[in-house]
């Protein structure tokens, strides 16, 4: 199923409308997003960047778009979306900015038009509080990380 969102984009440079996010095979979930520069950035080893896109987006009420890492970059360069996954909600009208984390060991140079990131439509339900005084029971209870896994000791 198709939703639109509509969509500005205010390229830098060289760049052109071809580089509007797509997706790339009839399966893909997430559109690659590409750097909206006109210079190269250098990300240094765990130095954290705020990345143009040059897209604005109207997202339907309802809907959120996410902006997740791209594995290639993950596991070839260890430079992945910092606040992963990062929400763009419907009601905002700035440029969408990626905010990226170098975790690799060397620098890593983010090239104009490079894909950096993919965006990815999802719905939203909003949350109807129901205080109540307590919560019904379970087997787990309020054990917390690790409780769930059989103990290796």
């Amino acid at each position: 199923m198709a939703v639109t969102v509509k969509i500005v984009y205010k390229p830098v440079g060289h760049l052109s409308k071809e580089t509007l996010p797509r997706y790339e095979t009839i399966g893909s979930a997430g559109m690659d997003v590409k750097a909206n520069t006109e210079e190269i950035y250098e990300l240094w080893s765990g130095q954290t960047m705020l990345i143009p896109t040059g897209l604005y987006v109207e997202i339907p009420i309802g809907y959120e778009i996410q902006v997740r890492p791209r594995g290639g970059l993950a596991i070839k360069n260890g430079v992945t979306v910092l606040n992963t996954p990062g929400t763009i909600d419907s009601d905002y009208r700035g440029e969408i900015g990626v905010i990226l984390i170098n975790h690799g060991h060397e620098c890593f140079s983010i090239l104009p038009g490079m894909r950096i990131a993919q965006l990815v439509l999802t719905t939203v339900s909003q949350i109807k509080w129901q205080e109540v005084g307590e919560l019904r029971p379970t087997d787990r209870g309020e054990g917390a990380y690790g409780s769930t896994g059989v103990s290796d000791s």
